[in-house]
C-alpha cells in the first residue's frame, strides 16, 4: 500500500511517505485538530486481518500509550479507516544507529550515554510489563535530544499466535552477513539481535531484552555485530554457541569495564545476565563517570554469606599492608611509562583543510579537525583518542578553524560568515555572531570567546552564548592581521599574531599578548608563526617546520632559554601563520606532517569521460589557467611544509613545469593575456602584478593593494581585467574589473550584498560574465553581459560551483551536491540569453575531484587528478611530550 498526499486517515493527513518495512508503512502526517507533524504507521493487512490480532494489539498499544519517557517514542493514537489500521507517533528529525553505524564505530562517550538513555527506557517499560523482543539498530532513533526506541512493545502486540515450528523451517542462505533478517510468523525480531531463548521458541522477558542491548553496546563501541554468519543456520549457531571478540580487539583504549557489562549482557543463560536494565544501566553510569578507566581493577564481589571464618579479618589485613608496601614502593621508584608514538590514520579519500589547525580537547579525550570528505564536502570531524572511527559533525557543512570549550564539551568553528558553536558529541548547532571570514578563536573559562572575523580586521570579543561582538583590537595600518588568538591561564590575558603580507611581512610578525582589561598590548616574540601556550609553562611555535618550545612566564609574558625542537616535519602555512600543531592538557601531542594539499597531476578528459592522457609531473596544485594559445598551463602550487604558494609554468606539449615566481610573500590564482604573453597574479601585501611569461622581468603591479586580492580574468581585447577584492575590515568579497590603460580605479560590478558574490570568468568573446553567488542562500552559477552590465540569467537549476566557459556559448559548472559536472547551452540572439537545460557530461559521472579548466575548443577538460604518495598529510600522535622534552 502507498498513500498518496492528501489521504485522510480519520483527523489525519497523510504529507510524505519516509520508509517501510516488514512492520508497515510510515508516512510523515499533519494531525488537523492539533495542528501538529505526526508520523503514522500504516500496517500490513495480514497483523490485523484476525479480529484477535487486533484486538490483542489495540490492548497492547493501550498500554504502551499510558507511559512516557523522554527516550521512548510517544505512541499518540491507534485507528482504523475502511479496512487501513495505523498506529500515530510522535515524529522524529534525526538517523537511525542503523543509518549512524553505516559509518564505522560511535565514540565512547556517545556510546555510553546512548547505553545509559536506552537502559534508562528499557527499564521504565519492564517495569510495566512491557518487552520490546525486536530492540536493533533501526529501531533506534538518534536526535538532537538523544536516542529515542520506536516500536517499543509493538512487535509482541503485532504477532500473530501460531505453533512453534522451530527454525528449520528458515531459509539456509543469507543474501548478506550483515543483512538484518525478520521472518515473520515463526519467529519474531532481527536474528543477529535475538537472545537463545528467541531462538527455541521460549518465552521472552526483560532479560532477552538485555541480550539484544548487549549487542547494540558491543555493535557501537566496535562498529561491527556481535554475531555473523554467512547462513542463517551459521548465524544461529554462532548466537547459541560463540562468544564475540573482545571489544578492546577493535578499540584498545575502551575500559576494560565496558567488556565486563557487554559478555554479562550477552550470557547464553538468561539467569546469568543483568537481570535488570536498570543494573546494566548503573554500570553503564559508573564506567561513564571514570569507575571503568583503570586497567585490571576487579570489580568487588558481593560476599556469598554473612558469616564470616575468623581468619578473613586477619587475611584482609595482611593483603592490605603487601598493597599498602607496594604502592609505597610504586611512589618512591616510579616506572616511567612507555612513550607512544603512532600515526592516526586518515581515509585515503579525505582531505585535511589547510587553512584550520587540528585540535586536541584540553583533557585529551576527541581530536577535532576540518577536512573535506569523500564526498567533496567540507566539514567539522572528530575522532576519539580511544578509537578509530572518524565522524563528520552534522550542522558544520563548510566549517574551518576549530577550537575548543575549556570543559572539552563544546567546540567553537566558522561557516556561512558566522561564528558557531557545537557539542563534540553532536547535537544543536548554536549561531554566536557574525564573522565574515574567520581567522581563529579562543574560548576561555568564563565563557568569553576572542576570535578574528576576517583577515585583516583586529580582534574581537563574544560571549560563547551569542550576542554582539565587541572589537578589542585594531590594526595600525592597512594589510595588517591581527589574528590566532589563544587564551592564557586565568582567561583575562591571550596570545596572538599580529602580521602584514608586504614584502617586509617577515620582519614585522610578532607573537604578542593583550591583556583585555586594560588593552595593552605586548610583544612576546618575533616569530612568524603562531605561538600557543603549553602547560606547565611553554610557548609553542613552528620555525623552518619544527615545533619548538620556549620557557614562558604567563605573568610578565617574558620567554627565557633556547627554544626546543620537541618535533619536526611539522605542517605550516606560513600564508596564514597557521602551525598544524595541539597540546592537551594532560601531555598529549598530536600534530600534521606532510603537505596537507594532497598531490595531483595534471590530466586531459575528453567531455564523455574518457582520459585522454597526463601532463606533466605531479604537484600539489591549488589552482591553474590554461593559456588561449592552449600550448602552457600557468598554476599555483604549494610547497611541502611551509606552504607558501608559487606560480609554475608549464609546457603541455613536453610536459617540463618551470618556477615562475620566487618572492617569500607567495603569488596566488594566475590567469593569461588573451595573447599568451604574459600572466597575472596575486602578489600578496601588494596587489595585482603582471609579469611577462617568458620571465624576463619582474613585472608591474597594475593594482596596488595590501590586503586579499587577486585576478580572476583578461578580457579577450587585453584592455580590462576582472579582480576579487577581499575588504580587509569585513572579511566580504566583492567583484571589480578595471581598465589596464588610462585610469585603472576599479570599478565594483555589483550593488547588491558583496558578500553573496564568490567568483567570476570572463567569456572568449568578452560579451558575457559568469559568476557564482549564494544570493538565494545556495551557491548558484549566473550570467550577465559584459562589460555594459544588463539582466542577469540564472544557469545552474540545483546548485551550483566552480564556473567555467566551454567554448563561447557554453558553461560549465559542478554540482555541489553531488559533484558532477553539467553544461548549459544558451542562445543570445536578440541580446538576451535563453538557456538550455543542463545536460550532464562525464556519462552523468563523478569526475576525479580536483581543480579544473576548459579547452578552447569546448571538447576537452584538464584536471588535476589527486594521485597516492608518500608526501600526502600524516596525523601523528606523541602520548607524553614532557617525557620527550627531558630526553633533549
Amino acid at each position: 500500500m502507498t498513500l498518496a498526499a492528501g489521504t485522510r486517515l480519520g483527523p489525519y493527513e497523510i504529507v510524505a511517505p519516509i520508509g517501510a518495512g516488514g512492520m508497515g508503512e510510515v508516512y510523515r502526517a499533519k494531525d488537523t485538530r492539533l495542528e501538529r507533524t505526526v508520523a503514522v504507521k500504516v500496517l500490513p493487512q495480514h497483523l490485523s486481518a484476525a479480529p484477535e490480532v487486533r484486538q490483542r494489539f489495540e490492548r497492547e498499544a493501550k498500554t504502551i500509550s499510558q507511559f512516557s519517557h523522554s527516550h521512548i517514542c510517544a505512541l499518540y493514537d491507534v485507528g482504523r479507516e475502511g479496512e487501513t489500521e495505523y498506529l500515530v507517533m510522535e515524529f522524529l528529525e534525526g538517523e537511525t544507529l542503523s543509518d549512524r553505524l553505516a559509518r564505522g564505530a560511535l565514540p565512547l562517550e556517545q556510546t555510553l550515554r546512548y547505553g545509559v538513555e536506552i537502559a534508562d527506557a528499557l527499564d521504565k517499560a519492564h517495569r510495566q510489563g512491557i518487552v520490546h523482543r525486536d530492540l536493533k539498530p533501526g529501531n533506534v532513533m538518534i536526535t538532537k535530544s538523544g536516542v529515542k526506541l520506536l516500536d517499543f512493545g509493538l512487535a509482541k502486540a503485532m504477532a500473530a499466535p501460531v505453533k512453534n515450528s522451530g527454525v528449520t523451517s528458515l531459509p539456509t542462505v543469507m543474501g548478506s552477513a550483515n543483512q538484518n533478517l525478520t521472518q515473520e510468523g515463526t519467529i519474531l525480531g532481527t536474528f543477529q539481535y535475538m537472545a537463545p531463548e528467541q531462538l527455541e521458541g521460549r518465552e521472552a522477558d526483560a532479560r532477552t531484552d538485555v541480550f539484544a542491548f548487549g549487542c547494540l553496546l558491543y555493535e557501537m563501541a566496535t562498529g561491527r555485530k556481535a554475531f555473523s554468519g554467512g547462513t542463517q543456520a551459521s548465524l544461529i549457531s554462532s548466537i547459541m554457541k560463540e562468544d564475540p571478540p573482545p571489544i578492546s580487539q577493535a578499540s584498545p583504549m575502551s575500559p576494560p569495564a565496558l567488556d565486563r557489562v557487554v559478555r554479562k549482557s550477552l550470557a547464553k543463560d538468561p539467569e546469568d545476565r543483568w537481570q535488570t536494565a536498570a543494573d546494566l544501566g548503573s554500570e553503564l553510569k559508573w564506567i561513564a563517570e571514570g569507575g571503568g578507566s583503570q586497567v585490571g581493577v576487579p570489580v568487588p564481589a558481593v560476599a556469598a554469606s554473612k558469616t564470616r571464618a575468623p581468619w578473613v579479618p586477619l587475611a584482609a589485613a595482611l593483603v592490605a599492608a603487601v598493597v599498602g608496601f607496594a604502592a609505597a614502593w610504586a611512589l618512591r621508584r616510579p616506572s616511567p611509562s612507555p612513550i607512544t608514538r603512532t600515526s592516526i590514520d586518515i581515509p585515503s579519500q579525505m582531505e585535511l583543510d589547510r587553512w584550520s589547525s587540528i585540535m586536541l580537547s584540553p583533557d585529551g579525550a576527541t581530536l577535532a579537525f576540518a577536512a573535506t570528505g569523500p564526498d567533496g564536502k567540507r566539514a567539522i570531524w572528530t575522532r576519539r583518542m580511544d578509537g578509530y572511527a572518524i565522524q563528520a559533525l552534522p550542522g558544520t557543512e563548510g566549517g574551518s578553524m576549530p577550537f575548543w570549550s575549556p570543559d572539552s564539551q563544546s567546540i567553537g568553528f566558522f561557516t556561512d560568515r558566522k561564528l558557531k558553536r557545537i557539542p563534540a558529541a553532536g547535537g544543536p548547532v548554536l549561531t554566536i555572531c557574525d564573522a565574515q571570514d574567520g581567522r581563529g578563536g579562543s574560548w576561555n573559562e568564563q565563557d568569553l570567546i576572542v576570535f578574528a572575523p576576517a583577515p585583516f580586521s583586529g580582534l574581537s570579543k563574544v560571549p560563547a552564548s551569542g550576542g554582539a561582538a565587541e572589537v578589542v583590537t585594531k590594526p595600525d595600518h592597512a594589510g595588517e592581521t591581527h589574528r590566532l588568538p589563544w587564551f592564557l591561564p586565568g582567561g583575562k590575558r591571550l596570545l596572538y599574531v599580529s602580521g602584514a603580507q608586504h614584502s617586509d611581512a617577515k620582519k614585522d610578525t610578532s607573537i604578542r599578548a593583550l591583556d583585555l582589561a586594560t588593552g595593552k598590548s605586548t610583544l612576546v616574540a618575533k616569530e612568524n608563526s603562531e605561538g600557543r601556550y603549553v602547560q606547565p609553562g611553554y610557548l609553542a611555535f613552528v620555525r623552518e617546520g619544527n615545533l619548538l618550545l620556549q620557557s614562558f612566564d604567563p605573568s610578565s609574558l617574558k620567554v627565557s632559554g633556547a627554544p626546543i625542537p620537541i618535533a619536526e616535519g611539522v605542517s605550516f602555512e606560513a600564508f596564514r601563520w597557521v602551525g598544524n600543531f595541539t597540546f592537551s592538557n594532560d601531555g598529549r601531542l598530536v600534530f600534521q606532517s606532510g603537505n596537507s594539499v594532497r598531490r595531483s597531476r595534471l590530466t586531459w578528459f575528453d567531455l564523455d569521460g574518457k582520459e585522454l592522457g597526463p601532463v606533466g609531473e605531479a604537484a600539489s596544485f591549488f589552482n591553474f589557467a590554461l593559456s588561449p594559445d592552449q600550448k602552457r598551463v600557468a598554476a599555483m602550487v604549494l610547497g611541502n611544509q611551509n606552504l607558501r604558494p608559487e606560480i609554475r609554468l608549464y609546457d603541455l606539449e613536453r610536459g617540463v613545469g618551470t618556477r615562475f615566481t620566487f618572492g617569500e610573500q607567495g603569488a596566488n590564482f594566475p590567469v593569461w593575456s588573451p595573447d599568451s604573453r604574459e600572466v597575472a597574479y596575486g602578489d600578496p601585501g601588494l596587489g595585482i602584478r603582471v609579469k611577462p611569461a617568458d620571465g624576463g622581468s619582474e613585472g608591474r603591479l597594475v593594482l596596488q593593494d595590501p590586503g586579499n586580492v587577486w585576478p580572476l580574468g583578461w578580457s579577450p581585447d587585453g584592455k580590462r581585467m576582472l579582480v576579487r577584492i577581499q575588504d580587509s575590515t569585513s572579511g566580504s568579497v566583492e567583484l571589480f574589473d578595471m581598465a589596464l590603460e588610462g585610469d585603472s580605479k576599479p570599478r565594483k560590478l555589483f550593488a547588491t550584498d558583496p558578500s553573496e558574490l564568490v567568483n567570476g570568468a570572463i567569456s572568449p568573446d568578452g560579451k558575457w560574465l559568469v559568476y557564482v553567488s549564494n544570493e538565494t542562500g545556495r551557491q548558484e552559477i549566473y550570467v550577465l553581459p559584459y562589460p555594459a552590465l544588463g539582466e542577469k540569467r540564472q544557469v545552474s537549476t540545483a546548485g551550483g560551483a566552480t564556473g567555467r566557459w566551454l567554448g563561447d556559448r557554453s558553461i560549465l559548472y559542478v554540482q555541489p551536491s553531488d559533484g558532477k559536472v553539467f553544461a548549459v547551452d544558451f542562445d543570445e540572439t536578440g541580446g538576451s540569453p535563453r538557456m538550455g537545460a543542463p545536460r550532464p557530461v562525464f556519462n552523468n559521472k563523478v569526475p576525479p575531484r580536483g581543480y579544473f579548466d576548459t579547452a578552447r575548443d569546448g571538447k576537452r577538460i584538464l584536471i588535476a587528478v589527486p594521485v597516492d604518495d608518500s608526501s600526502a598529510a600524516q596525523i601523528r600522535f606523541i602520548s607524553d611530550w614532557t617525557a620527550e622534552l627531558k630526553k633533549k
